[in-house]
């Protein structure tokens, strides 16, 4: 966490140095997620949450836009199968602290309204978790089924009108978010569409 924050921070510097245009505002939005798996004996669906932060971006029309954000995400899984111990129903809830490192690119660029694309790594550090099982079965899963970090890329586009800016991404999970749980080899990956309404409350974008 601590090296990531630190690479956060001298990328913020180097960009600053080299780009010199620094805008700095909040965000807020809703994103909807599925752990796929491959076990066919489980089922998997969408989850929807919610994240808030704050979001830099250091250019003009090439930029670089490190962010941090607050995530609550999760996902449901149901088991089945011949036997009474396989019909379980687990919820998981997972609050995350993200950070992207997006590079970007405004097709569409005047002082009222841009149009960006937007493609970059990002970190996902779990911070808090919670494992429920949904009916009188027990399901496999356990908080120490989850990987504490999480990498991803993340890609989209945007739209700038004034001060106001609009996202619309995608994350998709490149390690095992949920590792084996006793038996079950979940091989288990996040994917996440996120959609975000910012503003801006310092510098010029």
């Amino acid at each position: 966490m601590k090296k990531v924050l630190l690479i956060f921070a001298i990328a913020l510097f180097a960009a600053d140095m080299s780009y010199g245009q620094f805008a700095l505002g909040l965000k807020v939005g809703y994103n909807a997620n599925k752990l796929s798996t491959n076990l066919d004996t489980v089922k998997s669906q969408f989850n929807s949450g919610f994240h808030v932060g704050i979001w830099t971006r250091i250019g003009k029309r090439f930029y670089v836009a490190p962010e941090v954000q607050y995530t609550m995400s999760g996902a449901v899984f149901t088991g089945s199968g011949n036997l009474s111990t396989s019909n379980w129903k687990q919820k998981i809830t997972i609050g995350s602290v993200d950070v992207p490192l997006l590079l970007g690119f405004k097709i569409i660029h005047s002082d009222v309204i841009s149009w960006r694309i937007e493609l970059g790594p990002e970190a996902s550090f779990i911070t808090n978790k919670k494992i429920e099982d949904e009916n009188s079965v027990t399901g496999p899963i356990t908080e120490a089924s989850l990987s504490s970090v999480n990498w991803y890329i993340m890609g989209g586009t945007g739209i700038d009108i004034l001060f106001l800016k609009f996202d619309v991404r995608y994350t998709y999970g490149l390690n095992q978010m949920i590792k084996d749980a006793g038996s079950w080899h979940f091989d288990a990956k996040n994917g996440m569409w996120v959609v975000s309404l910012g503003f801006k409350i310092f510098g010029k974008k």
